[in-house]
């Protein structure tokens, strides 16, 4: 498996692999105002250097794929990276943030670490293009309308286009209407691409645009999720967090509260550990490998 390095320049470097540290991804959903999004980083980065997890911060400048025109975007293309370059100088860790615009792509290149593709636009040939040009590791989001075997085929495209540092995120897959559930054969299946994997625990509990024009949300089933996806083997973990959520701008309905955020990374820290254990002892499965 191929190891995704991301970070440049002064901001801490962090690794995603095979037999690596399990790494944290998360922030808010949307940058909601400067104050907020460096109060953010810094009260996750106190959480992760505690527990000596490599982190990335992500928070999106612009959420182009909300349900309600009334919903909050974030704070635009512009500022939203100006932000997000005030937290890799003076917090000192990585960014990423996704594009639903291959327009956008090449400014957020030049500011984030990581670039991530929405599960929505995951297909999307322009898009993956536009990732592959920044150069910057790719952050890819399965569809919820897709099989796990099938991202194979956008990794071919992102391959094509000149990407080699790609890490695969499963966020649920659509059950009939306005529900998600999650097929955890989905990590092993989609590391055979080669490439690490990641579970997004916050997006998969939601009930897309089940309270009319927003979407809601089980995050009750969030540690539960989050233990199963690291059993099954993922390198990272991406959740969104929020220190007051009934009064978050985006996604208040499935954002976690970052009260309960260390103790949720301390189990997930303790059972990837156990995991490399016990692959080391026993090795790997390969139990009846097609021929």
């Amino acid at each position: 498996m191929k190891i995704v390095e991301v970070g440049y320049g002064s901001v801490n470097k962090v690794k995603i692999g095979n037999n690596l540290p399990l790494v944290f991804i998360g922030g808010p959903c949307a940058i909601e105002s400067r104050d907020h999004a460096l109060h953010m980083s810094e009260s996750i980065g106190k959480i992760c250097d505690k527990l000596k997890i490599p982190w990335i911060y992500k928070s999106c400048y612009d959420k182009d794929c909300r349900s309600s025109p009334e919903s909050f975007h974030g704070m635009g293309v512009e500022k939203g990276l100006e932000i997000l370059s005030d937290i890799r100088e003076e917090i000192g860790v990585p960014v990423v943030s996704d594009f639903s615009d291959s327009s956008w792509a090449e400014v957020t290149g030049e500011v984030c670490d990581m670039v991530q593709i929405p599960a929505y636009l995951c297909r999307q040939t322009s898009i993956l293009r536009a990732a592959a040009k920044t150069l910057r590791p790719i952050h890819l989001k399965k569809g919820q309308f897709m099989s796990p075997w099938n991202m194979k085929n956008s990794v071919r495209k992102l391959e094509d286009f000149g990407s080699d540092q790609i890490l695969l995120t499963d966020r649920g897959t659509f059950m009939g209407y306005n529900m998600l559930v999650n097929d955890m054969t989905c990590f092993p299946i989609m590391s055979q691409t080669g490439y690490p994997v990641c579970f997004d625990a916050s997006h998969s509990i939601q009930l897309p645009t089940s309270m009319g024009n927003i979407s809601g949300g089980q995050r009750e089933f969030i540690p539960y999720l989050t233990r199963a996806a690291v059993a099954c083997g993922i390198n990272s973990l991406f959740m969104e967090v929020h220190d007051n959520p009934i009064k978050a701008l985006s996604d208040a309905n499935t954002v976690l509260d970052i009260q309960y955020l260390e103790n949720i990374l301390c189990q997930a820290q303790m059972m990837h550990e156990t995991r490399l254990e016990i692959l080391e002892k026993f090795g790997e499965d390969n139990v009846h490998p097609n021929e």
